[in-house]
């Protein structure tokens, strides 16, 4: 970046409305870059997904390619990480794995995050009975733990991935209205929406032009740090045979298929489980770091 836009991105009075915006994202860049956990757990997050994601350039095997011959062999030069027992290379696997299950947890979040922050903030705004009965209905579904909820919209509908996205999506929503009803209680009496009332804004325009962006942050936060609890409920179901069938290749089922190896055939099932807790780990570590730069009270 040169000398010029540094200055200008860091300009305490900026001229533009589009100056300032990029001058507080670039502080926040850079608040982020002083925190090395943070930072170590964006690296390995972006790893995740580019190796997902050029899966096929980096291995010359299939996924579901079977060398019977070569069944449960150690890890080599041929196979990285070895084979399992129907002699896939799990190297090639866990590569395309990342691709189905990292692909559940993005669809998960693209369908939980706009929801609950849409249901919190209507609770929020309007109060009284539609409150009452919105927070409500988020009680109930928090009485349940998630996977055994999980697992129950599943069995009402089929095994699968489309099944176990919009499973995980239907329990893991209510968090995040709850974060949204909390924000929208501490500025829903504030003058900027006294205002736009005033002005003549409908409701739902409130809500959506301004309530909305600002509980934007602290949702950001949440669903980082809530991304280790779904990627595990994803692998859990397919662990369980509710989630991704075989013999595609899911971090969670593959862990199910060779979970009979753990003795013997270590590698097997151990390379998976790495997999799910380095990813976790790098979600975790990025959304405390997150939440030190985003949250109000630390700057």
């Amino acid at each position: 970046m040169s000398i010029l836009s540094r200055a200008w991105l860091l300009d305490e009075t900026p001229a533009t409305r589009r100056q300032a915006i990029w001058g507080r994202r670039y502080r926040l860049w850079l608040a982020l870059k002083r925190h090395p956990l943070a930072m170590s757990g964006l690296l390995v997050v972006a790893l995740m997904l580019l190796l997902s994601l050029a899966a096929p350039g980096l291995t010359p095997y299939h996924p579901g390619y079977q060398d019977l011959a070569n069944r449960l062999a150690r890890p080599s030069a041929l196979h990285w990480l070895g084979t399992d027992e129907l002699g896939r290379d799990i190297w090639t696997r866990i590569l395309f794995g990342g691709r189905t299950t990292l692909g559940m947890v993005i669809a998960v979040v693209l369908i939980t995050a706009p929801l609950g922050l849409f249901i919190g903030c209507i609770a929020g705004y309007a109060g009284g009975l539609l409150d009452k009965a919105l927070m409500r209905l988020t009680d109930i579904f928090l009485a349940f733990p998630r996977l055994i909820l999980a697992l129950a919209f599943v069995a009402a509908l089929k095994p699968g991935v489309e099944s176990a996205i919009l499973a995980i999506a239907l329990t893991a929503w209510p968090p995040y209205a709850r974060l949204a009803r909390a924000e929208t209680l501490q500025f829903r009496h504030s003058d900027f929406i006294a205002a736009s009332r005033l002005s003549g804004a409908s409701p739902l325009r409130i809500i959506l032009h301004h309530v909305m962006p600002l509980c934007v942050p602290s949702l950001i936060v949440r669903v980082t740090l809530d991304m280790s609890a779904i990627i595990i409920t994803a692998a859990s179901l397919g662990f369980l045979g509710m989630g991704a069938q075989p013999p595609s290749p899911e971090w969670g089922t593959m862990i199910a298929t060779a979970r009979r190896f753990l003795f013997s055939e270590w590698w097997v099932p151990l390379m998976p489980c790495i997999a799910i807790f380095l990813t976790s780990l790098a979600f975790n570590f990025l959304g405390d770091g997150l939440r030190d730069v985003l949250d109000p009270k630390e700057t």
